[in-house]
C-alpha cells in the first residue's frame, strides 16, 4: 500500500507544481493518465461506477467529484482541490489536496490552510485503542472554531484491497457505536471544509458535488495506516515536495 501511496503522492506534488491560470482540468486529467502507464498502475477513479477521468479536479464551490475538461481552464483567484487513487499490485492508494490558482482571497488561504490542519490534527488521533469518534472530534471541533462548516454527506473510509472499505470515518462526531483502532487498520482520512453552509447538492452530469450557497470548499486526504509505533502516513509527500 505505501507503493500505490507513494505513487499517489508524487502525482500531486508534480500537479501543485505546475498548476496556473490558463490550464484546463482536461490537461491535469492527461498527466494524471500519463502518470499512471508510467508507473504502470491504473487510475482507482476511471471506471469506478462510471467515473469517466482519473482524477477528480474540483474548482472553488465544487466540493468532491468534479469531472475534467477541455473547456474549464483555471483562472487566478481560484482554488482547486485534486482528489486522485491508484491501484498497484492488487493495492490501493488515495489523497488529496486543494491549492491555490496564483493569488487567492484571505477567506479561500484560511479555508485551505484549516481543512489541511484539521487533516493534520486528526492523524495525530490515529493511535491503537482510539475509537474513530476521536478522528472525528477533532476535524469537527478545529473546522467550527474557525467559523467553517462540515460536509456531511460525504465521509472518508477503510481502504486497502479495495478503494472503499470499511469502516466509515466522518468528519463529524456521529452518536452510537464507534469502532476503535486497531493495528493493521489502513484509513483514508478526509475532512471537506465550506465556508459557508454545509448542504450540497450533485450537478445534472451525476457526480460534481457543489455547495448549496456556492461558497468555495476545500478538500485533504491521507491514506493512514494504523501501527504500534503511532500513525503512519503511507501518502506522505515528504520525498518530492
Amino acid at each position: 500500500m505505501y507503493e500505490a501511496n507513494q505513487i499517489v503522492a508524487e502525482l500531486l506534488c508534480t500537479i501543485r507544481r505546475i498548476i496556473e491560470p490558463g490550464l484546463s482540468t482536461f490537461e491535469l486529467d492527461q498527466i494524471a493518465e500519463d502518470f499512471c502507464v508510467k508507473k504502470k498502475a491504473k487510475p482507482a477513479f476511471k471506471g469506478y461506477r462510471g467515473f469517466p477521468s482519473s482524477l477528480c479536479v474540483s474548482i472553488n464551490e465544487e466540493v468532491v467529484h468534479g469531472i475534467p475538461s477541455r473547456k474549464r481552464k483555471l483562472l487566478k483567484g481560484d482554488i482547486v482541490s485534486l482528489d486522485f487513487g491508484v491501484c498497484k499490485n492488487g493495492y490501493f492508494g488515495d489523497s488529496a489536496i486543494t491549492v491555490p490558482v496564483d493569488i487567492v482571497s484571505n477567506d479561500n488561504n484560511k479555508l485551505i490552510k484549516i481543512t489541511e490542519d484539521s487533516l493534520l490534527l486528526a492523524i495525530n488521533e490515529v493511535q491503537i485503542g482510539n475509537r474513530i469518534n476521536d478522528i472525528s472530534r477533532i476535524i469537527q471541533e478545529h473546522v467550527q472554531k474557525s467559523g467553517f462548516s462540515i460536509v456531511r454527506q460525504f465521509v472518508g473510509h477503510g481502504i486497502g484491497k479495495s478503494l472503499h472499505e470499511g469502516p466509515e470515518i466522518p468528519n463529524f462526531v456521529q452518536t452510537g457505536h464507534s469502532p476503535r483502532l486497531l493495528a493493521g487498520m489502513v484509513l483514508a482520512i478526509e475532512p471537506m471544509v465550506n465556508i459557508g453552509t454545509h448542504n450540497v447538492s450533485v450537478l445534472k452530469d451525476g457526480w460534481t458535488v457543489v455547495t448549496s450557497d456556492k461558497k468555495c470548499s476545500a478538500h485533504f486526504e491521507h491514506t493512514v495506516a494504523v501501527t504500534t509505533n503511532g500513525p503512519l502516513i503511507l501518502s506522505s509527500q515528504t520525498l518530492f515536495v
